[in-house]
């Protein structure tokens, strides 16, 4: 574990070399910060030039990965490089000091939160196709950073960071919950969370354990996680990559992370998963997460892709720095042997919510395909879409409660040029999941009119009697529609009509 007084010491010097996210985005640029995410140095060291000054010091100990002098470590780094060297954050090359880990300044835009992140270093940095040792801890991802974004960040109590990593997501966490626990299977990854926590000030709890044993049957309001979901042959530990395989058949180890999360839910609290999940050959996926869950709990499953075992295997395969080498053949064909062995035939991939409810009610389930565009973050849609699922949509508690349009509609129309009146039109949301639903004139009517001034019954009756329409006809079909319109988020109740 880091030294209280040594964390404190290396985060005044990386504060005196400004090595913090917005100064260093401006150091190295756009074209700099593009490469890096594509793994690419070049750009970054060229706006470095031959600067030595402490960030361009710290610049190439870190986002280069190159070596630098000993006189120049110590002057951006002063009195620290003993310490850091033992701790094994850098490695002493005699009149040279290079980085054993990487430490990055971390900023969101979404919530504000600050900090460093410390992390193992790339081993695919300009392409060099290093191998990823079995206790690789992975840095700030696209993954982690979608995980980040579809969190729901109401203030609550307890939260848990399942399988925390380099611990980014505490980071989140502790801006808006009293007490952050975090686990990981992987002493090397708590080793390192710990220091980016330290960094970082952020106060989480940090236990060393699979899965949920760490905390026994403590209760959580919230439970996040981008667990270790790549369903790979199974291979001795030594050899398995702890940041994304868990060993686990197929796709056991999401199994595992949704059924032993439920017991651990408080009332009202809610478990958020970036994963994966297989579709198997004479299987409805649907059905099958719905069963992790059970009829009591309140599910949105949102599969954001969907790739073929061919697709999947060299996205992995390439990840694990195979790309080239001997070995990419072999593990391809071992790879398909094991998903027709299981019936895989599709992987899906996306973001998976189950909130325990507070009241004794049936579920509200909802499991579907969603590879449209959406608005990040979209934390607030799935708070949003919990919320709904409280509400009694019976007929009779709908038609009594006052309605608003949600924020952020649009109406759509489309049909032939010069025709008198539309084809079609669609209200779509520019917020959240984005969702459309198609609508026709009365429909469209009734939530065009949905300000909160009228209860729904009295809307309508208005509509029916414009449009001359049967009134109990028009009823019947708008109480068949509005549960969903609510579950999508494009009305919301203006009154305590309904909940």
């Amino acid at each position: 574990m880091p030294r209280t007084d040594l964390i404190a010491r290396f985060r005044d010097a990386l504060l005196a070399a400004d090595w913090t996210p917005d100064a260093v985005l401006q150091r190295i640029g756009e074209a700099g910060q593009a490469g890096l995410w594509r793994n690419t140095t070049i750009a970054t060291e060229a706006a470095l030039g031959t600067d030595d000054d402490p960030q361009a010091t710290l610049a190439r100990l870190w986002l280069l990965q190159q070596s630098v002098s000993h006189v120049d470590a110590e002057r951006a780094l002063p009195g620290l490089l003993s310490g850091l060297t033992e701790h094994g954050l850098l490695t002493d090359l005699g009149d040279r000091v290079a980085a054993a880990v990487d430490v990055r300044p971390y900023g969101s835009d979404d919530d504000g939160a600050t900090g460093w992140v410390v992390s193992d270093l790339s081993p695919s940095l300009d392409h060099s196709g290093t191998p990823t040792a079995p206790d690789y801890v992975l840095g700030v991802s696209p993954a982690s950073t979608t995980l980040a974004q579809l969190t729901v960040r109401r203030p609550v109590a307890r939260a848990l960071d399942l399988g925390t990593g380099c611990g980014v997501q505490s980071l989140h966490l502790a801006r808006h919950v009293d007490r952050v626990v975090a686990t990981d299977l992987n002493p090397r990854a708590l080793e390192l969370a710990r220091w980016t926590w330290g960094l970082s000030g952020a106060d989480v709890d940090g236990r060393l354990g699979d899965l949920y044993a760490p905390v026994a049957d403590d209760l959580f309001d919230l439970i996040v996680t981008n667990p270790p979901f790549v369903m790979s042959p199974p291979r001795p530990e030594a050899e398995r990559l702890t940041y994304r395989e868990s060993g686990l058949t197929g796709d056991g180890l999401m199994q595992r992370v949704v059924t032993e999360a439920l017991p651990r839910l408080a009332p009202g609290g809610r478990l958020q998963v970036l994963g994966n999940w297989a579709h198997l050959r004479d299987r409805d996926w649907a059905e099958r997460l719905r069963e992790w869950v059970g009829p009591e709990f309140d599910l949105l499953v949102l599969e954001r892709e969907l790739l073929d075992p061919y697709e999947y295997i060299e996205m992995w395969l390439a990840d694990a720095g195979l790309t080239g080498t001997d070995e990419w053949a072999p593990r391809y064909r071992e790879w398909l042997s094991y998903f027709d062995a299981l019936g895989v035939e599709a992987v899906g991939m996306g973001w998976l919510q189950v909130i325990r409810p507070e009241s004794h009610r049936a579920g509200v389930q909802r499991v579907e395909t969603w590879p449209h565009q959406i608005v990040q973050p979209v934390g607030e849609a799935f708070a949003a879409a919990g919320d709904a699922a409280t509400l009694d949509l019976s007929a009779e508690r709908m038609v009594n409660t006052h309605w608003t349009l949600a924020d952020g509609i649009d109406q759509e129309t489309l049909g032939r040029p010069g025709a008198a009146d539309p084809e079609h039109v669609v209200l779509r949301s520019r917020r959240g999941f984005c969702r459309a639903v198609e609508v026709d004139t009365a429909l469209g009517g009734i939530l065009g009119a949905c300000d909160g001034d009228l209860s729904l019954g009295v809307l309508i009756s208005a509509v029916a009697q414009v449009l001359e329409a049967d009134a109990n006809a028009l009823r019947t079909e708008v109480l068949e529609r509005w549960p969903a319109l609510v579950l999508d988020g494009f009305v919301e109740p203006a009154t305590p009509g309904v909940g």
